[in-house]
């Protein structure tokens, strides 16, 4: 609770129970997590055209869509804010910024699903103490089992090979410092609610796993 008083809580007419209600599912948080190359936003975007296709309502947070707003780095904000606002506010990849762009996403997930969506996100976050932070955050405004977490579990010699956008490259030479499986660890989940092996079949396949995991948590109707 804030300890500022021109800061207050709120509260509204239209009540997250209402939201469901009318959505005919659960709002929840589906956090996919892995490496970089693992194919969380394939499978994610997968998952999210199934659930459109089935009437539901959501909304996908990309790791790198998000880079481009809410977490823009100092080089995106400079130009239109100055260098001074820039150095403040603009996200890189260190430990705290890293940090600092899942905490600003996970409220953004909790919003969301306190509106009734399904919120889907696809993020590297390789550090457990904040994807634990953002369940905690979703369950303490909702309820436990409203963050489930998804564990693109893809060997990293895979994701090298892939390599989409180049960048395990530019790490393995020196050229992108704190990259994640190079030079920056990642911590993967103890006990994920899902683990999907992104190496063994088809992103559809795996995308229907998740489907059914909405099903079994009740999160949608069988």
């Amino acid at each position: 609770m804030s300890q500022d008083p021109r800061v207050v809580w709120h509260e509204q007419s239209v009540t997250r129970a209402k939201r469901m209600e009318r959505n005919q599912h659960r709002g929840c948080v589906v956090w996919f997590t892995g490496l970089s190359g693992s194919g969380k936003s394939t499978i994610a975007n997968s998952v999210e055209q199934k659930l459109f296709e089935r009437g539901a309502h959501t909304f996908l947070l990309d790791g790198d869509n998000v880079r481009h707003g809410l977490c823009a780095g100092p080089n995106l904000l400079e130009p239109v804010h100055g260098p001074e606002f820039a150095k403040r506010f603009g996200l890189g990849f260190g430990p705290q910024d890293r940090e600092e762009n899942i905490r600003r996403v996970g409220a953004i997930t909790e919003l969301f699903a306190s509106a009734g969506l399904i919120c889907l996100t696809a993020f590297v976050s390789p550090y457990r103490i904040d994807r634990d932070r953002v369940r905690n955050w979703v369950e303490s405004n909702g309820a436990k089992g409203d963050f489930l977490q998804v564990f693109v579990n893809t060997p990293l010699e895979v994701c090298i090979a892939r390599d989409p956008k180049g960048l395990y490259q530019q790490a393995i030479q020196g050229k992108i410092p704190n990259f994640t499986g190079i030079s920056d660890p990642y911590e993967a989940p103890e006990s994920a609610d899902l683990e999907l092996a992104g190496d063994s079949h088809p992103p559809e396949t795996l995308a229907d796993q998740v489907i059914q995991m909405l099903v079994a948590r009740k999160v949608l109707p069988s």
